[in-house]
């Protein structure tokens, strides 16, 4: 039997308005820090490689821009095994894959999903394409906008969250992405000793400005 995840978009709807009235009777909604502040420096530049002849060398392929990936204390229970902590887990996801954007680093968010997750070794593997070809968001800022948890007949817990991606830049793009609101669900599972995601949904849900 295949398994069912929760719509993007109901999550969206649900999430929005357990943030209206405070409360919730099919989850709980935590209200985590403001800001995931994951901003990359505005020039990535690069090492040319050496020249056997002394003559000019080719243009060389940018580098990815040098920061720290999140955090994980800015994620606190993310690995207790509680809907809240699988919460917190899905926001560290969210923050690292923005981070693998931008450093073209894979190796810390394939840690975060099992080998079920279709969609979540798609975007890994979009990240180390992207990478070879010297290709790497910059400025991204993730801003919380509201998480809840689930009970699932498929899952430990399902997990919905709302996030604004800000106004960013991407390979090939001539002009920078607008602010974007995204609403994600997980169908989360405990592994011993932390929360991977093995389904994954992710939709555009509104435009900010």
């Amino acid at each position: 039997m295949p398994r069912r995840l929760l719509s993007a978009a109901a999550a969206g709807a649900l999430l929005l308005s357990l943030a209206s009235c405070g409360d919730g009777e099919e989850g709980t909604v935590t209200t985590p820090p403001p800001s995931i502040n994951i901003e990359a420096p505005s020039d990535g530049g690069g090492d040319s490689e050496p020249s056997d002849g002394g003559g000019e060398t080719e243009e060389p392929t940018a580098a990815a821009p040098d920061i720290p990936p999140p955090d994980p204390a800015d994620y606190a229970g993310k690995d207790e095994q509680t809907p809240e902590g699988a919460e917190q887990a899905f926001r560290y996801y969210i923050a690292t894959l923005a981070w693998a954007r931008q450093s073209g680093d894979s190796d810390s968010l394939n840690t975060l999903f099992s080998d079920e997750c279709t969609l979540c070794k798609e975007m890994s593997s979009a990240v180390n394409e992207h990478d070879a070809r010297g290709e790497h968001w910059k400025d991204i800022d993730i801003v919380d906008t509201g998480t809840a948890n689930f009970e699932s007949e498929n899952y430990d817990v399902e997990v919905g969250y709302v996030f604004i991606v800000s106004q960013h830049t991407e390979p090939n793009s001539s002009a920078p992405i607008p602010a974007q609101e995204w609403t994600g669900v997980a169908g989360m599972a405990w592994a011993s000793e932390s929360w991977l995601i093995e389904e994954l949904a992710l939709e555009e849900t509104g435009d900010e400005t």
